[in-house]
């Protein structure tokens, strides 16, 4: 059994608003059929500490705009854990990423392919106008 096609939604909703703020590395794992509470774990790389609070708050914002609040949130200066039940966003800074190596520690998973849409100028808003 692989993940809902709900979660798998919610996980792509996540993963392109984690882009839209520069996250990097973004590894989706299906955790469905290991004996885990969540389905899916979502994992970014920010660029620096300020980065995993933007994309932690854009994350949240356009989840809750799809009807989805987290049901824990906690965030420290590199890494950001937002907890949907059966999504987990994991947000961490480059170091963490590479010290705790969650994609390892979940290798056996399968990951789900995202499908993250490029800022192009047409999306951009005027700076001056």
């Amino acid at each position: 059994m692989s993940a809902s096609q709900s979660v798998i939604a919610h996980t792509q909703i996540a993963a392109q608003a984690a882009a839209d703020k520069f996250g990097t590395e973004l590894v989706a794992l299906d955790l469905s059929e290991q004996a885990v509470l969540s389905e899916v774990f979502l994992i970014v790389t920010a660029a620096n500490v300020r980065q995993v609070s933007a994309i932690s708050d854009w994350v949240e914002e356009k989840l809750r705009l799809a009807g989805d609040k987290p049901l824990r949130r906690e965030i420290s200066e590199e890494w950001a854990l937002l907890d949907y039940s059966d999504l987990v966003v994991h947000i961490q800074s480059k170091t963490l990423r590479s010290y705790y190596m969650l994609d390892r520690l979940w290798n056996d998973c399968p990951v789900i392919p995202l499908h993250i849409k490029e800022a192009g100028p047409e999306s951009e808003e005027a700076v001056n106008g």
